[in-house]
């Protein structure tokens, strides 16, 4: 059974920077690509970025494009979200998730999800 898990995150000031890490583990997993996703209190998941394996080729939300950056390394089976100039309204619980095939992404779906690590944008 594949397995995501994010680490990263934490209290910030506004402006500042934070880095998330998804490592994928069991299962056999190849993938077609990964995401991160983020909900925020009272507020309904939202999608944050992007990225497909075979291409390289990475989608931002425009609340989050030229600020954050998805990339990956498969060496170590981990995806990274690099979130600068962080602000107060991105303030949620950021996820990752994996895609297995072509046909999961052209739905804009998703296989697997973690369990979401907290990142807080406050003074």
């Amino acid at each position: 059974q594949v397995q995501l898990a994010e680490s990263g995150g934490g209290v910030v000031q506004p402006g500042g920077s934070l880095k998330l890490f998804c490592v994928v583990s069991g299962g056999t997993f190849s993938g077609h690509g990964m995401g991160w996703f983020r909900q925020a209190p009272g507020k309904d998941r939202e999608f944050v970025a992007r990225m497909r394996w075979n291409t390289g080729s990475t989608y931002y939300a425009d609340s989050v494009k030229g600020r954050f950056t998805i990339s990956r390394d498969s060496a170590k089976n981990t995806v990274y979200l690099q979130m600068n100039s962080l602000l107060p309204e991105d303030t949620a619980v950021y996820y990752c998730a994996a895609i297995e095939t072509l046909a999961v992404w052209l739905k804009g779906e998703y296989n697997y999800w973690g369990q979401g690590t907290q990142v807080t944008v406050s003074s």
